[in-house]
C-alpha cells in the first residue's frame, strides 16, 4: 500500500523579539534556506485576534512538501547559520507538525485513538 505523503509544517510562536540588525539579517537570509527544500511562509507574523487565553506574540507557519523536507531544512547548515540570530534575540517556541492528507475528518483521529485504548 502506498501512502501519499502528507504536509508538514514549522510553527514558531514569538514573543519579546528584539527588532535589531540581527533579526533583520535573520529574516533577509531565512527565504534561501527554505528554498531547497520547497518551504514557503503560509503566515509570518500580522495581527492575531485571540479567542481564547492571553495571545502576546507572533505566529510563523512554513510549510513544506513532507516531514522529511522540514527536518533537512531545520538542520541544513545554511538554517543552522542564521537561527543563533532569532534564538538570541527573541523568547520563541518552535516545533515540526505533520499536516493531514485531503478529506481527513476529525473521525479519522478518533478511530485513531479508540484503536490505540
Amino acid at each position: 500500500m502506498t501512502t501519499t505523503p502528507v504536509p508538514a509544517y514549522a510553527l514558531a510562536y514569538l514573543r519579546e523579539v528584539d527588532l535589531g540588525a540581527e533579526i533583520i539579517d535573520y529574516i533577509g537570509r531565512i527565504d534561501a534556506t527554505l528554498a531547497p527544500y520547497g518551504g514557503r511562509f503560509l503566515v509570518h507574523g500580522g495581527p492575531v485576534t485571540a479567542l481564547e487565553g492571553v495571545w502576546d506574540g507572533d505566529l510563523v507557519v512554513i510549510a513544506f512538501p513532507d516531514r522529511a523536507a522540514a527536518q533537512e531544512w531545520y538542520d541544513s547548515p545554511a538554517y543552522r547559520e542564521i537561527l543563533p540570530l532569532r534564538l538570541e534575540h527573541s523568547e520563541s517556541i518552535a516545533c515540526l507538525v505533520d499536516g493531514v492528507p485531503p478529506g481527513y475528518r476529525a473521525t479519522d483521529k478518533l478511530a485513531e485513538l479508540l484503536a490505540e485504548a
